[in-house]
């Protein structure tokens, strides 16, 4: 019984030992794991302290002016993107359709899951209307009546919004719905990248011809209409909380689903800059505000970290050889080279603290003749990092002649008539 007793005791030593030995593995790992996560999203150690820890999965802010991304985490993973979906069916509805076009509900249409405004098969409404029904409360069954009486069909209006991601250089991006429901077609699955998205708010805002009305209807807090019957009202509020959370909210996009998590891509103006953010996966149900708190975040940091500066440069310039070149010497064995010229830059960029503007001549290796004066011949490449923030044209300062027959004789005469034998000179 004694042995048995402290056979007892010695097995119940070593269980402590083993907890404890594994509650130190489980602290260290944990420990570990803190610097890593924050390594993990911080790209390598690339990001800002600020950003160094954000609940999106991808997220990207972006400068509205120039379309650089300041700061981008899994900038280029493709993800699944939701109703963030929702800002191409409305800027491709602004470009194609008419605000006061009559719009008829299929019973595809009508048949839409939630988030629903509830459109019935026959009922006829204004685009106008369906597009604040589109943005401001993100309606499902409106993305697809727009998409039916913009282009024939669902699947037409998907040609439609990929063409135009193609044109946006969104490389990335496949649409499969005008709604943004999880989806895929023999192409791929419907979904972007943040830097595609943000390229696409940019282009609703700063570029597409109708900029103006895409504005006015996301930044509407409120809507009101009936459809063309008179029968029925809808009243719609705005689901894009950041409009009110922080001073100079210009517009947005929420979006949920299953595969896509939360999502929001936005815009905002402040002395004279524009920023956009987009994030893809932040968080899933539990965690709704996630999206809110990685927005005023890289928002904030664009704000307190990045300034207008005017900046002026004068990259000097090569002369380049001219093949067959018609030397200024008249030697018949001169070489011509070319003088170059380009205007110097001088221009506004966003700059943070510690970064600059490099300038690189883009520039053939010779010319060929005749080569006119102002022809022309190249590019000097201003960037940030490796970003193109500006480009000059490169042009000849003076003609440079043809070394033809006719020239040659002309130098050999002056030559004879001068006394002078020396033609290889």
């Amino acid at each position: 019984m004694m042995w048995l007793h402290v056979t007892k005791q010695k097995k119940s030593g070593q269980k402590k030992r083993v907890c404890l030995l594994l509650a130190a593995a489980l602290l260290f790992l944990l420990a570990a794991r803190a610097p890593v996560r924050a390594a993990e999203q911080a790209e390598e150690g690339e990001a800002p302290v600020e950003l160094s820890f954000l609940h999106a999965r991808s997220a990207v802010l972006m400068d509205a002016d120039s379309g650089r991304v300041l700061f981008g985490k899994e900038a280029d993973t493709a993800r699944p993107m939701a109703s963030t979906t929702k800002i191409m069916t409305c800027i491709l509805a602004l470009e194609e359709g008419d605000l006061q076009m009559e719009c008829s509900v299929s019973e595809n249409a009508a048949s839409s899951p939630e988030v629903r405004l509830g459109v019935r098969e026959g009922e006829s409404y204004r685009m106008e209307d369906l597009l604040y029904s589109l943005m401001l409360e993100s309606h499902n069954d409106s993305a697809v009546v727009i998409a039916e009486n913009t282009a024939g069909s669902v699947e037409r209006f998907a040609e439609l919004m990929n063409r135009k991601a193609e044109e946006l250089g969104c490389l990335d991006t496949w649409f499969v719905t005008p709604n943004g429901l999880d989806a895929s077609d023999e192409t791929g699955v419907h979904s972007t990248t943040a830097a595609d998205l943000a390229r696409m708010l940019r282009y609703c805002i700063k570029e597409s011809p109708q900029r103006e009305s895409f504005l006015a209807i996301t930044g509407k807090d409120s809507y009101t209409f009936t459809d063309l019957s008179g029968q029925r009202t809808f009243s719609l509020r705005n689901h894009n909380a950041f409009l009110t959370m922080m001073e100079g909210a210009l517009t947005g996009k929420t979006g949920f689903t299953a595969d896509a998590g939360y999502c929001y891509v936005g815009a905002l103006e402040n002395g004279g800059r524009t920023f956009i953010v987009a994030l893809l996966a932040c968080g899933w149900p539990g965690n709704k505000g996630y999206k809110w708190e990685d927005t005023r975040k890289l928002m904030q940091y664009g704000i307190d970290h990045y300034r207008y500066e005017t900046v002026t440069l004068d990259h000097a310039l090569p002369d380049l050889p001219v093949g067959g070149g018609a030397p200024p010497s008249g030697a018949l064995q001169g070489e011509a080279r070319a003088l170059l010229t380009a205007e110097p830059l001088e221009k506004d960029i966003l700059l943070a603290e510690n970064e600059t503007v490099t300038a690189r001549a883009l520039l053939p290796g010779e010319l060929s003749a005749p080569v006119r004066e102002g022809q022309e011949v190249g590019s000097v490449l201003y960037c940030v990092g490796d970003f193109p923030v500006a480009e000059q044209k490169v042009t000849a300062a003076l003609e440079v002649a043809e070394r033809s027959i006719p020239w040659c004789m002309d130098q050999v005469c002056a030559r004879f008539f001068t006394g002078d034998n020396k033609i290889n000179q």
